[in-house]
């Protein structure tokens, strides 16, 4: 799911549900200074935990990077090998890492959730009014003309946790949901999926010399989970 929302030169590694209950994908383990991080957290926690790392060394493997910890960072964020940028989402029975050489792309968001809609009272929280009537057009519309509904509150909540993921390794600072303002287009096809915009409402991350305004992304409905991600290029000179 989440390999189809991202540039050819990420490499993107998932499981679902029927692999994770195992419990042991690919021989999945932690290194000594992982456990620490999740020695006093409910079984619950350590099983996400140990798989994100699972799908993320495989992506190592695959770019050709000796498998490594990766370990939280300021605010949480995974601390990458160096000349690797990378980001990883887990809901419930999906996992999924995805990693690109910092030479091919400046930053990447990944995010997975349910696709469900948010519990009552969370809308109001991550989103800005205008949002909110967009939403509404795009469910009154039937955007897509999909034979199912999308429920475009908890593809929000997404979209934006992938623009946070990608954002924060550019600057280092927090964003509020209330500082990106995101609007879809919805793409006719058998199943759901478009493309979505965050105009950053804050300064945004220089890169390459240039001050980025917006981040872009792709969004798709799959298998009752939906995905998003956010691909950073670099800025020509």
């Amino acid at each position: 799911m989440i390999e189809e929302l991202l540039p050819a030169t990420v490499v993107a590694v998932e499981a679902h549900g029927d692999e994770t209950a195992v419990g042991d994908l690919w021989g999945a383990t932690l290194y000594p200074e992982e456990q620490e991080i999740v020695a006093q957290a409910v079984p619950k926690r350590v099983h996400e935990f140990t798989l994100a790392r699972a799908c993320a060394r495989r992506a190592m493997e695959k770019l050709g990077v000796p498998p490594q910890p990766v370990l939280p960072g300021e605010r949480g964020a995974p601390q990458w090998p160096a000349g690797l940028v990378g980001s990883m989402t887990h809901c419930e029975d999906y996992c999924a890492a995805a990693l690109v050489r910092a030479a091919d792309l400046a930053s990447i968001g990944i995010d997975a959730e349910p696709h469900e809609p948010l519990p009552a009272g969370i809308l109001d929280s991550v989103s800005l009014p205008v949002e909110r009537a967009h939403l509404r057009a795009l469910a009154t519309d039937g955007a897509g003309g999909y034979g199912n509904p999308v429920h475009w509150d908890r593809l929000l909540f997404s979209a934006k946790e992938s623009v946070y993921k990608a954002w924060f390794p550019l600057t280092g600072k927090w964003l509020d949901f209330s500082e990106a303002e995101i609007a879809f287009t919805a793409a006719p096809g058998p199943h759901p999926h478009g493309t979505f915009r965050a105009r950053l409402l804050v300064p945004g991350p220089v890169v390459d010399g240039r001050v980025l305004g917006s981040f872009d992304g792709l969004w798709t409905v799959r298998r009752g989970l939906l995905g998003t991600a956010v691909s950073v290029p670099h800025q020509p000179v």
